[in-house]
């Protein structure tokens, strides 16, 4: 999903919905080393602009009922009090409201959108801030106990489970009766995808073991003939940054010198959520990797930054041309098809599957882009992100790459020119193959390294 602030809403909506994927090669438009909207400047009033935004009085709710004709201007609100993490009894009273909906009866479209965010940024906060926003808690219950809607039932499980201060944390009793709970209201719960990996993910029955397949298998496999790849390779705990390798249609991957040619990419939630909620982290698994977005303006500057965005198709997902070369439109086989993509060793592992499932509830508009936001933009960053990388800026499921400017709005470093080189020389002159993630378990909490690649492909 797209990395995005409150001021571009709707220009990013418009974007994402009406801009095709560019099949022609990856024309990466002249460097601007001097970008106004990065300036010392330019940064404050984005500041400003979100202070503004989340300022006491836009939350009056005789002021601004929470109905259709003011849903713009809650999710941006509640948007801007996630983004500047708020130590106030205000902000906590303003998710408060909007969570007391989850079990109302009757609600439209854009009421349910504004609860979305509530409950995206209430979850955010109730883990990264407990202290202030434990007060929510209640809400969380409520909403185990007695709505309708699974995602947002999943949401309240996940962050309940998730507080960090003992005050506010379940203990094991109290976690096996709201399991119970749902699991009496909904009887097919375990084919319900945010259901089943919610309760997973609270009992750590997780899907991803110390150990996985042989990585050589997955670093040898071909998913589809005369079809370049990019691997993205991370550690379980996304705070780090992921390494991305890329091979050609021949198999042959690419070096610079005699070293493999690698980038790093941060594949982290700025809302902290797990990969299969909207706006979680970036799932494992298969991707189609197929033309690129151009970054045409400024508007949208401050999401992406200034270089084109490598587009991503999940499984199931509208939008592309042949997920499978061959065969036009998107994927829409079973699971067992979708297994037949990967080597033998490796159908089994579930974390693997982890793109089909969440392309088959919906999530889509995963890109490869820089951005534009100052480093410290988020105030929750450093909450989510390790702090020796925390030039990159987390994303709503995104792969984000390094673009970091000084106070003057000069660029200092970008890595986004040098992906889009890299998959124009393997694809030899188009932005077209599969990317691949997986997460690659260590011991240690450091990235993988060229190096450690390097080990696997020797066994090839």
């Amino acid at each position: 999903m797209y990395q995005f602030m409150s001021s571009a809403l709707a220009a990013i909506a418009f974007f994402a919905a009406s801009t095709s994927p560019q099949m022609a090669k990856a024309q990466t438009p002249p460097i601007r080393s001097y970008q106004p909207k990065a300036t010392e400047t330019a940064r404050n009033s984005q500041i400003q602009d979100q202070q503004q935004k989340a300022h006491p009085s836009r939350f009056d709710l005789k002021k601004y009922p929470i109905t259709d004709s003011n849903a713009g201007h809650w999710q941006d609100s509640l948007w801007a009090i996630g983004v500047l993490t708020l130590e106030e009894n205000y902000a906590v009273q303003a998710l408060a409201n909007v969570l007391q909906m989850t079990t109302a009866p009757k609600l439209t479209d854009p009421q349910k959108g504004i609860i979305d965010t509530a409950m995206q940024v209430g979850s955010q906060l109730y883990t990264l801030k407990p202290a202030v926003y434990g007060k929510l808690k209640p809400y969380f219950v409520r909403t185990v106990n007695k709505s309708s809607d699974s995602q947002w039932i999943a949401l309240s499980l996940s962050a309940l489970t998730k507080s960090t201060d003992p005050a506010q944390s379940l203990n094991k009793a109290q976690l096996e009766n709201l399991i119970l709970k749902i699991q009496q209201r909904f009887p097919n719960w375990q084919q319900d995808l945010y259901l089943r990996a919610t309760i997973e993910t609270a009992r750590n029955e997780s899907t991803q073991d110390s150990t996985i397949p042989n990585l050589a298998d997955l670093l040898k496999w071909q998913i589809a003939p005369q079809q370049s790849q990019m691997y993205v390779l991370c550690r379980p705990n996304r705070k780090v940054l992921c390494l991305a390798v890329v091979k050609d249609s021949k198999g042959k991957f690419l070096k610079q010198g005699k070293q493999l040619w690698s980038v790093p990419l941060l594949l982290q939630s700025l809302r902290n959520l797990d990969w299969y909620f909207t706006n979680g982290r970036t799932p494992q698994g298969i991707y189609r990797m197929e033309g690129v977005s151009l970054q045409p303006d400024d508007e949208l500057f401050h999401a992406y930054g200034q270089f084109s965005l490598v587009n991503l198709f999940l499984p199931f997902e509208d939008g592309v041309q042949a997920f499978l070369p061959n065969q036009k439109g998107k994927f829409t086989g079973n699971l067992q098809s979708y297994q037949a993509l990967l080597p033998p060793t490796w159908r089994n592992y579930q974390p693997m599957l982890q793109s089909y499932w969440a392309g088959n509830v919906g999530r889509s508009l995963f890109r490869i882009h820089g951005s534009g936001a100052a480093i410290d933009f988020f105030r929750n960053k450093d909450k989510v992100v390790n702090a020796k990388y925390f030039d990159w800026n987390a994303t709503l499921g995104c792969l984000s790459a390094l673009e970091i400017y000084d106070h003057r709005g000069s660029l200092i470093k970008a890595d986004m020119p040098k992906i889009l080189d890299a998959l124009n020389t393997v694809g030899k002159g188009k932005v077209e193959g599969f990317l691949i993630v997986v997460d690659v378990p260590s011991k240690s909490n450091e990235p993988i390294t060229v190096d450690e690649v390097a080990k696997y492909l020797n066994r090839i």
